[in-house]
């Protein structure tokens, strides 16, 4: 089993940055990938940014590929998303998730969420206009 508990979250103007934190406990070495999804109102989970933790390739949705990114302390049992040039579009709630089978042979299942296994319980990002 995998604990994840996020931090981080709260309210930006647009153009803000936030860094959100996941703490990650128990088996933490089962997991193979971690990464951040989230979820407006109304609307389907979807991936935003994910890691192989064991060669550090990181993966980002096209929405938010250069403004934000994704990191791992390994000592710490932390991951990371550093959110720059926050739009409104990125009000939503991000969660932090952990798979620990297999490796994934295709890049855009590494942002898919029905192949992450645990998840935290969230936190909220709103950004205003």
């Amino acid at each position: 089993q995998v604990q994840l508990v996020e931090s981080g979250g709260g309210s930006v103007q647009a153009g803000g940055s936030l860094r959100l934190s996941c703490a990650a406990s128990g088996y933490t070495y089962s997991s193979i990938y971690m990464g951040w999804f989230r979820q407006a109102p109304g609307k389907e989970r979807e991936g935003v940014a994910t890691i192989y933790t064991r060669g550090g390739n990181t993966y980002y949705a096209d929405s938010v590929k250069g403004r934000f990114t994704i990191s791992q302390d390994n000592a710490k049992n932390t991951l990371y998303l550093q959110m720059n040039s926050l739009k409104p579009d990125d009000t939503a709630m991000y969660y932090c998730a952990a798979r620990a089978l297999g490796v994934l042979p295709r890049v855009i299942q590494t942002l898919d969420p029905v192949n992450f296994g645990y998840w935290g319980q969230g936190t909220q990002v709103t950004v205003s206009s």
